[in-house]
């Protein structure tokens, strides 16, 4: 999707004002909300410059799709030039990126970060093209057959070569080189050794009509992020996350100190997948680094797809109160993934004597690494005494004299639709910088249903499942959760009118056919149970179904939660304000599993009535 798309000609031949207020009412319907005064001037400063200079060198009749979103994220690239290679005559692509910087540098340690105005750190443009040219390459099906299909460029049109010195020390490619203002001449001959002189709209209509591959999915290359190479492409803020961890490896090692580093990011943003892409790199270059969940579903697959035949492998997936009696800095690095999910203490009943921690969870985590990472999303804490914000982190870390770098991760890219992620906390009332629910629009990103019962959600997910996509119902904890006999059927402890299904089998053992709940997710033969939160937070799948049962109805003009609905004990013992909050971010986190889409369906009739409205149906 893109928010302008004409010839560089019809864009140089605009108006300038009218330029903008076409990207602006753009942004606004696809973004859902007005675009910064910077975004404008940005657009008004490079968008009409650079169709003019093409139609001077002669390309007018290249394509400009301006604001190109990149597939399975909310990420934008300034502009993409669609064309003819001039040599082969291939489809021929050339991501633009613009800076509007005065001033930049290299940081010493890491040629991929620099510092601009006011000391921020940001990724180095020649980096950031680079990226966005593999995502397209990783996602876009019409540019992976086409050899050398895709070029990037980073233009600096506000500063000299010489006044930006340090960028031009990072080594430049195809996929990323840097162009500043005294380079107009290089720029524009570089140019016109990718684009043909004739139209780009066959080129276009190729790209924006391609089929979009499936997003490599995080469980299944786990092994190899581990023993061979880099699969995911980090973008942004999750790359500067990366770079900064690698950073502060380098540093502990070589100044015996520790430092802690907190990323935090809602549903969708990467935190996962760039906490294997740090084990990975990490484990590759020999440091002694692990990776620890709450979660024992998520651990659980780690091991069993990433460990498949090496009990060497499993054993760097653990959980958090796996360190309650590890040795001060005996890692180099411990990545702590779903952190919001850390407890008061390790303890429990069954832990012997001998091994009582007296320390906080969090502090045993801070202290068994030089380098300890909290990937953490505060709205997922989900049940009472989960504790890991990031002022609890801050604050242990604090009493220890630890420094701690924040990273706020913002793109999404679990379903791409930057609508439907903000849509859903509107939704549930949990966006306290915006009022209430609002109306769904589709933005061709993702797609939205409302059912009127159960058996027509699940003949649409069986649907979706034949076809070859990943495929789960889930549900709020309102009904019972029977334990699972072998040789017997389980037990269709969720019933709706004539309608039943059974929750995931408990334990760590399939049975009749049906995974233990731990793999629930990732096993085809999850698709004929129902996935409660616990079994569904950490993973996605490309279709989602969610029921809403009755603990969470809507009255007049609000949400209503039902304590005496839910059967989960430990939720519902909490105070009504707690309890309201835990409910509504459970919905949150069973809402936005979903790739491609999600069906809804409510056993409330009057909270149906709502959502179809929203959803104009």
């Amino acid at each position: 999707m893109v928010l302008l798309r004409l010839s560089a000609r019809a864009v140089a031949e605009m108006d300038d004002a009218e330029l903008v207020r076409d990207l602006t009412t753009q942004f606004l319907f696809v973004v859902g909300f007005s675009p910064s005064s910077d975004q404008q001037r940005a657009w008004q400063t490079s968008v009409p410059l650079l169709a003019r200079d093409l139609v001077g060198a002669g390309l007018g009749h290249v394509d400009m799709l301006v604001e190109y979103n990149l597939p399975h994220s909310s990420l934008r690239a300034d502009v993409v030039l669609a064309g003819f290679h001039p040599t082969t005559g291939h489809v021929s692509y050339v991501v633009v990126e613009f800076k509007q910087w005065t001033h930049a540098t290299v940081l010493a340690d890491d040629p991929e970060l620099c510092t601009v105005a006011g000391g921020r750190v940001v990724l180095h443009p020649i980096a950031q093209v680079r990226r966005y040219c593999e995502f397209i390459a990783d996602f876009v099906a019409s540019v992976q057959d086409v050899p050398d299909a895709l070029a990037g460029i980073a233009c600096l049109p506000n500063v000299d070569r010489g006044e930006v010195a340090s960028l031009l020390e990072l080594p430049a490619d195809r996929y990323g080189q840097l162009f500043t203002r005294s380079d107009h001449a290089a720029m524009m001959e570089f140019l016109r050794t990718r684009l043909a002189p004739k139209s780009g709209l066959p080129a276009a209509d190729r790209l924006l009509n391609s089929k979009v591959a499936p997003s490599t999915r995080l469980i299944s290359v786990a092994a190899e992020e581990i023993r061979d190479r880099e699969n995911f492409a980090l973008l942004d803020e999750q790359h500067i996350a990366y770079r900064q961890v690698l950073r502060a490896v380098r540093r502990a090692r070589a100044s015996d100190h520790k430092e802690a580093i907190v990323v935090s990011g809602v549903p969708g943003t990467g935190k996962s997948t760039l906490g294997l892409s740090l084990l990975g790199e990490l484990h590759r270059n020999g440091y002694a680094v692990m990776h620890a969940t709450g979660s024992k579903p998520f651990t659980t697959t780690l091991r069993k797809v990433a460990g498949k035949g090496s009990t060497r492998v499993q054993k760097v997936f653990q959980y958090f109160n796996s360190f309650s009696q590890a040795s001060l800095n005996e890692l180099d690095v411990l990545i702590c993934d779903d952190a919001q999910r850390i407890r008061q203490s390790s303890n429990n009943r069954y832990t012997p004597a001998v091994q009582r921690s007296a320390k906080e969870q969090v502090a045993e985590l801070l202290d068994a690494a030089y380098v300890p990472v909290f990937l953490l999303d505060e709205d997922q804490i989900l049940r009472p005494g989960e504790l890991g914000t990031i002022d609890h982190i801050m604050a242990a870390a604090t009493d220890r004299d630890i420094p701690v770098r924040r990273v706020d991760l913002t793109g999404q890219f679990r379903s791409g639709s930057s609508r439907y992620e903000t849509w859903v906390p509107r939704l549930l009332g949990l966006d306290e910088s915006r009022a209430g629910p609002v109306a769904w629009e589709p933005d061709g990103r993702f797609d939205l249903e409302v059912v009127d019962a159960p058996d027509e959600m699940e003949r649409l997910l069986a649907d979706k499942h034949d076809q070859g996509y990943a495929a789960r119902m889930t549900a709020g904890f309102c009904w019972p959760w029977s334990d699972a006999v072998p040789h017997r059927p389980l037990v269709d402890d969720i019933v709706i009118g004539d309608w039943h299904k059974p929750w995931p089998v408990k334990g760590d053992r399939g049975v009749n056919g049906a995974p233990p709940s731990q793999l629930w997710a990732t096993d085809p033969g999850g698709f004929g149970q129902v996935g409660s939160i616990y079994v569904a937070q950490g993973f996605e799948y490309d279709w989602n179904g969610v029921i809403i049962g009755p603990d969470m109805v809507w009255r007049d003009d609000r949400w209503i939660t039902n304590r005496a609905a839910s059967k989960d004990s430990i939720v519902a013992r909490a105070n009504a304000e707690v309890f309201d909050r835990l409910v509504r971010q459970t919905y949150r986190v069973l809402l936005t599993r979903g790739r491609a889409g999600t069906v809804l369906y409510s056993t409330d009739p009057e909270t149906r009535v709502k959502l179809r409205q929203l959803l104009n149906k």
